[in-house]
């Protein structure tokens, strides 16, 4: 059975050394996994660097899909409403992090954000 994919952005330093820098919405999904660590074992989880092209995330959903965190749904799952579709292979994913969280607390039946 294939895993969900879910790409995150490593802390990174811009030019003339500022940072460390951290995405805050990927902040958001790391904070889920605080309250359900399980779930991280259950999920492939992709670490990205800041800069674009991101590569990995082009070959799965496309260059016009290279935000992060994504969460890169598995062939085999019922796509909720709300989910957004890669034109360019078809495959199923999620680019919003209260979204994200929602999702995998439905999925793996643990803790959800309140609505």
């Amino acid at each position: 059975m294939s895993k969900h994919i879910l790409f995150m952005l490593n802390p990174w330093f811009e030019k003339n050394n500022q940072g460390p820098f951290y995405c805050p919405d990927c902040g958001i999904v790391e904070g889920f996994f605080a309250y359900s660590p399980e779930v991280r074992k259950q999920i492939e989880i992709i670490w990205l660097d800041y800069e674009k092209p991101r590569h990995k995330v082009i070959e799965c959903l496309g260059a016009e899909n290279q935000g992060c965190p994504v969460l890169v749904l598995d062939d085999n799952s019922n796509a909720p409403f709300g989910v957004k579709k890669s034109l360019l292979t078809g495959k199923a994913f999620i680019d919003d992090p209260k979204m994200i969280c929602d999702y995998l607390g439905q999925v793996f039946k643990v803790v959800r954000p309140h609505p």
